[in-house]
């Protein structure tokens, strides 16, 4: 058994190939090839004949094998990251998008890439507002986003205005509950992912160190096959999602001019691992910035 030994967090643990891959992969690395070199670190080390060795030992390891297979930058981005961990700098990740974008599946992997154990939904938040307020005093919060617009009483039929009003006041609502675990995460230090519809920009209260994006899909048939994908997986009939691809669409609309109007990125979820890449790439380099003005 390999000891690795850290002097900052004065604690001695068994090396794990688990471990160093979830880090490994933090640089944008796929998962096969971050396992690959996990395992080429360990055969070395056992070589060696090595019984302890130091996390900056292991570190330094990983960037030479990551160079030798070509990967330049990637072993840049890993050794950032593994610097950035140590200065215990809080983050909030909030991934926004309207349904079936993919949202949570991007957020799932960002968790899993970044060590975040809390992933909360917008929809969960939403479900224990329900439970405190009533839909006689609140009646958008207990209704599909999509179909908000239904509780607009100043109207008897739906019209574009009138659907981006309705998801509009339901977004304002669930946001109280947002902007509350947002502030909680940054007042106490914790790391978070958050991801739902209802990250609207402009409507969430960005804290130093949180990171929004908006998530999109090019065309309605791509939102209609993902919905067909997604029922396969889950108890959400796609039929009744499909019913109001329309109403979907233009609440996508409005998303992104909030976005654009707020200066958030705005990624197209074609692909699942350029995404998450993009996301990655995007925080690492506004991470070197704030990691740099906390050094000058």
């Amino acid at each position: 058994m390999i000891i690795v030994t850290d002097r900052e967090r004065n604690t001695h643990l068994p090396f794990s190939r688990g471990i160093l891959t979830r880090s490994i992969t933090l640089a944008g690395v796929d998962v096969g090839i971050a396992y690959g070199i996990a395992t080429e670190v360990q055969k070395e080390l056992e070589i060696l004949g090595r019984r302890f060795v130091t996390s900056d030992e292991i570190r330094d390891l990983t960037y030479l094998k990551l160079r030798d297979h070509g990967l330049e930058e990637e072993a840049r981005r890993y050794v950032f990251w593994r610097r950035f961990k140590r200065l215990k700098l809080p983050m909030v990740l909030l991934i926004g998008g309207t349904t079936g974008v993919g949202k949570s599946t991007i957020a799932t992997e960002l968790a899993f890439r970044l060590g975040v154990r809390s992933v909360i939904g917008t929809d969960t938040i939403r479900e224990v507002m329900r439970k405190m307020i009533g839909p006689e005093l609140l009646p958008d919060l207990h209704t599909s986003s999509f179909l908000a617009w239904k509780t607009i009483r100043s109207s008897g039929r739906r019209g574009e205005v009138v659907l981006w009003k309705g998801f509009e006041s339901q977004v304002k609502h669930v946001s109280v509950g947002v902007n509350a675990v947002v502030e909680r995460a940054h007042r106490e230090g914790l790391n978070a992912i958050i991801e739902g519809i209802h990250l609207v920009p402009g409507y969430v209260n960005l804290t130093e160190n949180s990171f929004m994006y908006v998530i999109t899909v090019p065309t309605k048939e791509d939102l209609r096959a993902r919905f067909y994908e997604r029922a396969r997986y889950s108890r959400r009939p796609a039929e009744y999602y499909i019913e109001h691809l329309d109403e979907i669409m233009e609440i996508q609309g409005f998303i992104v001019d909030k976005a654009m109007e707020h200066g958030i990125p705005v990624l197209e979820n074609v692909e699942l691992e350029k995404t998450v890449s993009m996301i990655m790439e995007n925080m690492m380099d506004r991470m070197m910035r704030r990691v740099k003005s906390l050094k000058g």
